[in-house]
C-alpha cells in the first residue's frame, strides 16, 4: 500500500500531534490531524518554552528549524544558586548539533504557528472543535467515532491512530492504555512578567530556599516566567527592569507517569499522552516531538511494531532524570541539603558531570535518530 493511502488520524493539534502530522506528510502521507480546541493555544498561555538541540536536529528536515531559531531566544548558560550564593554556571553553547548551539525558547503558540504554517504547505489543515469520542480496536483497523462541536458524528477506519491529546487523553483511555505513576503533592505556580524594556534573555536560572526554588526563564525579549513551588514566590523575586504587568498566572500540579507499552494494535501513544513529568529541564515537549519524528519514520519504513520498544527506554530516562531533579529542588533533609550544596560546586568542576548535564539539557542523552545520520 502506498503511503498516501494509508489512513492515519491523528488525535491532538499541539506541537507533538503537528509534528507528528508534518513528518507523515513529508513522507507522503496524508494524515488527517482533529482537536477538540478551536485553534492553537494563545501566546499568552504557553506552557513549553524550551526547544533542546535534538528537537532542532530533527525538525531540519521538514525546513522548521531555521524558522525556530529565528524566532527563539538562545540559552547560553544555565545557573544555579543556593539562595544567592552560586553553586553551578552549565554552559549550553559548548556542544553543537549539525550548526545548532545551546538551548532556545519559544512559545509554544509560536511554535504550533510555524508547524501549521508548513503542513499547510501540504495542503492538511486540522479538523478544529473535533475531538475522539470513542474508538474500537479490531485485528484489522481501529475504528474512530469522532464528534464535531456542533454535535454531529462520524465513524470511520483507520490504518493507524495516533493519540497526542495530551496528559488526560481520551485515546489512552479509550484504548485501554495503563498509566501507572505517582503525584506530588507540592503546587507549582508560573508568573510570567512582562517589562518596559528589553531584557538579558541568554541565561536561565534557578535559586533553591530549601525547600523549593524561584526559576526564572525568559520567555520573549521582555517577558520572563517564574515558576516555584512556594505560595509566596512573587516576594521573592528579583526584578531587573520595570513590571509593565504580569500576562499569565496559573497553578498545577505534577505527576511522573508512564505508559507500559506505547503502543496497542494500530493504536499509538505520543508526547504527555504517553508519558508526563515535572517541567524541570524543558523536556517535555521535546520528548514528546521525538516520539512523533520516530513514529512517522517507522511507520513510512513498515517497522511501526518496533515502536513501543525503541521509545520506552529513553522515556523511563527522561522521566527518571526529572524526577531525580525535582526530588533535589524539594530536598527538606537538613544533612541532604548540606551535601548537595557541597557536591554541586565540586561536580562543576568535572568536565564529564558538565558535559553529561549539558547533554541532558540539550535531549542530546536519548538515541540519535538513525535516518539523520
Amino acid at each position: 500500500m502506498a503511503n498516501a493511502d494509508r489512513k492515519i488520524l491523528i488525535v491532538g493539534a499541539g506541537p507533538v500531534g503537528l509534528a507528528a502530522a508534518v513528518e507523515f506528510a513529508r513522507r507522503g502521507f496524508r494524515p488527517r490531524i482533529v482537536e477538540t480546541k478551536d485553534g492553537p493555544v494563545p501566546l499568552n498561555e504557553s506552557r513549553a518554552l524550551a526547544v533542546n538541540l535534538r528537537t532542532l536536529k530533527l525538525l531540519e528536515p521538514a525546513g522548521l528549524s531555521d524558522k525556530i531559531v529565528g524566532e527563539a531566544q538562545q540559552i547560553a548558560e544555565m545557573r544555579l544558586f543556593d539562595r544567592d550564593r552560586p553553586l553551578a554556571r552549565i554552559s549550553t553553547t559548548e556542544i553543537a548539533s549539525g550548526k545548532y548551539r545551546g538551548m532556545h525558547v519559544l512559545r509554544q503558540g509560536d511554535t504550533q504557528r510555524l508547524l501549521l504554517e508548513r503542513l499547510a504547505e501540504f495542503g492538511i489543515v486540522p479538523d478544529w472543535r473535533t475531538g475522539l469520542e470513542r474508538i474500537a480496536l479490531s485485528d484489522t483497523q481501529p475504528t474512530a467515532t469522532l464528534l464535531r462541536a456542533d454535535g454531529a458524528r462520524e465513524e470511520a477506519a483507520f490504518d493507524i491512530v495516533v493519540g497526542a491529546d495530551g496528559a488526560h487523553s481520551t485515546v489512552r483511555r479509550a484504548a485501554g492504555f495503563s498509566f501507572a505513576g505517582q503525584a506530588l503533592a507540592d503546587t507549582f505556580y508560573l508568573a510570567d512578567y512582562r517589562y518596559t524594556e528589553d531584557l538579558d534573555t541568554s541565561y536561565v536560572e534557578a535559586h533553591l530556599f530549601n525547600p523549593g526554588a524561584i526559576a526564572r526563564f525568559p520567555v520573549d525579549r521582555r517577558t520572563v516566567r517564574f515558576v516555584s513551588t512556594l505560595a509566596d514566590f512573587r516576594d521573592g523575586i528579583r526584578h531587573v527592569g520595570v513590571v509593565e504587568n504580569v500576562t499569565w498566572q496559573a497553578e498545577f500540579k505534577v505527576s511522573f507517569r508512564h505508559v507500559e507499552r506505547m503502543s496497542r494494535g494500530s493504536v499509538f501513544l505520543i508526547g504527555d499522552a504517553a508519558h508526563i513529568h515535572s517541567p524541570i529541564g524543558g523536556r517535555g515537549m521535546n520528548l514528546g516531538i521525538e516520539d512523533a519524528c520516530w513514529l512517522a519514520w517507522l511507520v513510512s519504513e513498515g517497522r511501526e511494531g518496533e515502536f513501543s520498544d525503541l521509545r520506552l527506554p529513553p522515556v523511563r530516562l527522561v522521566v527518571g532524570e526529572t524526577h531525580g531533579l525535582t526530588r533535589m529542588v524539594l530536598l527538606r533533609n537538613p544533612i541532604a541539603l548540606l551535601l548537595r550544596n557541597m557536591a554541586v560546586p565540586l561536580l562543576t568542576h568535572v568536565p564529564w558531570f558538565t558535559r553529561r548535564t549539558a547533554a541532558s539539557m540539550l535531549g542530546l542523552d536519548t538515541p540519535p535518530p538513525p535516518w539523520l545520520e
